[in-house]
């Protein structure tokens, strides 16, 4: 699986909420210049030499059932927890979904474990993190690659233009295309989490054709009106489905 870009604004937007949560709030007096400087650099030295001091919070994640080694939205969200627990000294620990029924048994442990955040990755989870949350408004979640709307007071969903980052690479691959034919396809054809990866590389290499006079083609593309259209390996998780169907288009 591609690495998704809105992971990496799951790890900024994890590494703020937790940031929010630990330090206090409150104004100090105003230090000179020379004493400014002196303690940014004394502050820097310590923090090259260790890892931030313990603090009293705990961050629990919930992974899809690509597990947190998936290459993808698991792996960039598990290192945004580890790396807010080496900068800000917070207490993570995740539990790996290997199947849908594990969402909500998951979100319920880190409940009764005492996490002060849960975060949950992907839309697939959107159900069971929303009924989560609202049973337990003291609970500040994240979801990444969801949002809910309207929005829940107590949910921050991480999520991020993929058709415009896909469209991109649809467009610098079709000018690279030698044979003129190029391909597309999913996992399960769920929209807009799957979907519009799909539908961006398309526009981009129909831009390329309009901007250039060209006729590049892309196999197992979408019709927008046609939810059924489209080539899909129907799971997330089997890399011999998504090599049968790969040949296949290679094939044509």
């Amino acid at each position: 699986m591609r690495k998704h870009p809105s992971s990496m604004m799951a790890v900024l937007a994890i590494l703020m909420l937790i940031l929010a949560a630990c330090t206090g709030g409150g104004e100090s007096p105003a230090a000179s210049e020379s004493e400014a400087a002196s303690e940014s650099a004394a502050e820097s030295a310590a923090a090259s030499e260790s890892q931030a001091a313990s603090v009293d919070f705990k961050a629990c994640m919930v992974s899809d059932v690509g597990g947190i080694d998936d290459n993808s939205f698991n792996e960039n969200a598990w290192k945004g927890m580890e790396d807010a627990q080496a900068d800000l000294g917070v207490e993570v620990t995740f539990l790996e979904s290997r199947s849908a029924e594990d969402y909500a048994r998951n979100i319920d442990q880190h409940v009764a474990d005492g996490c002060d955040m849960i975060v949950t990755v992907g839309y697939l989870l959107g159900d069971a993190t929303a009924a989560a949350a609202e049973a337990n408004p003291d609970i500040r979640f994240a979801i990444v690659d969801f949002a809910y709307d309207p929005a829940l007071p107590n949910v921050e969903g991480l999520v991020f233009n993929t058709a415009e980052a896909a469209m991109l690479a649809g467009y610098a691959s079709a000018s690279w295309s030698k044979t003129g034919v190029m391909g597309t396809f999913g996992g399960i054809n769920i929209g807009p989490g799957v979907t519009d990866f799909m539908d961006g590389f398309i526009a981009g290499a129909n831009y390329w054709n309009e901007e250039q006079g060209a006729d590049v083609r892309v196999l197992g593309g979408r019709d927008p009106n046609d939810s059924a259209s489209g080539s899909f390996t129907g799971n997330f998780e089997s890399t011999d489905d998504a090599k049968n169907l790969t040949s296949d288009m290679l094939q044509e």
